[in-house]
């Protein structure tokens, strides 16, 4: 991924975006092409590797394991118009951009087709999503019965981390007047995802 400086997230940043997870696009180089399956994973921070599950009837696990993949993370992300800018002579220069948020995880996919390590899984999995929640549920509230076939339905994946990789396009490279404009104008959209880039702005640091 091309990273100019301005947008590189730095070693503790990284490290916060992969304890944050969440949803990805898990993509597998094998000898018959690229496999793609989005799927949320978790950060074994201890192990250093990125954890997750798929489907049984998913050929991903059967033809990837073994090989270098890419997780790729998508944060927050929206369309720049270039009439927010402020207006003077520079807005003539400006052109539309796109900001937005990525984490990509690079490293060798390990497949576990292990009734426990995928129970280990899913109950991590779960409690961390379940954690904010006023009546978190809990894997021990299904029979037993049917969560063993739960689990045989689904087979363990993980990404053995060679590198991680953040990059955060938040007009950093922009005067500090253009990049409050720029937070002004995405706060005025009637899109959730627009609001929220705004929000990531205002705590991302400007280079100016």
């Amino acid at each position: 991924m091309y990273v100019p400086a301005a947008f590189a997230l730095t070693e503790d940043e990284t490290v916060d975006a992969l304890r944050r997870g969440g949803f990805a696009h898990l993509v597998t180089a094998t000898p018959a092409g690229l496999l793609t399956t989005p799927l949320p994973m978790l950060y074994d921070e201890e192990r250093h590797r990125l954890v997750g599950h798929v489907s049984r009837a998913n050929p991903h696990w059967r033809g990837g394991d073994g090989g270098q993949s890419v997780a790729i993370f998508s944060g927050a992300d929206g369309y720049v118009s270039p009439r927010w800018y402020p207006e003077d002579a520079s807005r003539t220069r400006m052109a539309p951009t796109w900001n937005y948020e990525v984490l990509t995880v690079h490293g060798r996919l390990v497949v576990h087709d292990d009734v426990e390590w995928v129970r280990a899984n899913v109950t991590a999995l779960t409690a961390a999503h379940e954690q904010d929640r006023d009546e978190p549920w809990r894997i021990g509230e299904v029979a037993a019965r049917d969560v063993d076939a739960m689990l045989r339905a689904i087979v363990g994946v993980e990404v053995v981390i060679e590198r991680a990789v953040g990059k955060a396009k938040l007009s950093q490279n922009q005067p500090d007047r253009n990049r409050r404009a720029v937070i002004d104008g995405l706060e005025r959209s009637a899109s959730p995802g627009d609001r929220t880039l705004a929000d990531r702005m205002r705590i991302s640091p400007s280079e100016n």
